[in-house]
């Protein structure tokens, strides 16, 4: 799952509105009982889909999600083992200082920021929440580094919350398969609230994730073993 907060970074959000759209973006809904389908083979081949990034409790998974912004999951997962071993609460990172947040990240991308907004909101959460993680979005979204995106993965991940954090692969699965298309990783959301039936929201972020990672690729997608083949939408698939 390689993490960005869209709606909350302008550059981010330029990139999805203004380049040329790739030839998979397609505005052709799919139909509901092929929806429903989608998503009941999506669970039969994967029952209990997890995300790949490491963290232990929800705090460690904040921070994970926040250092995974414009980065990969194996990245981010080699550098934090050794950060949350010495700092797993927001008061242990408080006292560990921004300087060596900076030093244990520092093989990651955009690491500068990301340790002063790592350290910002360990403080907040150590002094306002008294070490806990707040369980809304609106509260969430508050905390330096975290926006909407962050904020659904960890009400998802750690809380069990049916939410839907749209990255990339979500946003081109959605759009190539027809499944939920939108102009925008807001619009996609929106739409994906609206069609995912209730039984599959749950994993629904992990289950579209894992498929436009390792399956539905941007580039070549690996449509000669796609479990949704038939029901998808794109007109260029690829057999081989």
């Amino acid at each position: 799952m390689t993490h960005f907060c869209i709606s909350a970074n302008p550059f981010l959000a330029a990139r999805f509105l203004f380049i040329p759209k790739p030839s998979w973006f397609t505005l052709l809904p799919m139909k509901k009982s092929d929806i429903y389908e989608f998503f009941r083979r999506l669970q039969e081949q994967n029952p209990e889909p997890k995300g790949e990034l490491f963290w232990t409790n929800p705090f460690t998974l904040l921070v994970a999600v926040v250092l995974s912004a414009q980065a990969t999951d194996k990245g981010v997962n080699k550098a934090t083992p050794a950060l949350f071993s010495v700092a797993d609460t927001p008061q242990k990172m408080v006292d560990l200082g921004v300087d060596n947040i900076r030093e244990h990240i520092k093989t990651i991308g955009l690491f500068n920021s990301k340790a002063n907004n790592v350290y910002a909101l360990s403080q907040i959460l150590a002094t306002r929440y008294g070490g806990t993680i707040p369980q809304t979005r609106e509260e969430l979204v508050q905390l330096p580094g975290v926006g909407r995106k962050t904020a659904n993965v960890v009400l998802n991940i750690a809380f069990e919350h049916p939410t839907i954090a749209v990255d990339t692969h979500i946003f081109r699965v959605s759009n190539r398969t027809g499944l939920a298309p939108g102009k925008t990783p807001d619009a996609v959301e929106q739409q994906l609230e609206k069609v995912v039936p209730e039984e599959f929201k749950l994993h629904a972020h992990h289950w579209l994730i894992l498929h436009g990672r390792y399956t539905c690729k941007a580039r070549s997608p690996e449509c000669q073993k796609c479990a949704v083949f038939d029901l998808c939408a794109f007109k260029e698939k690829v057999l081989g």
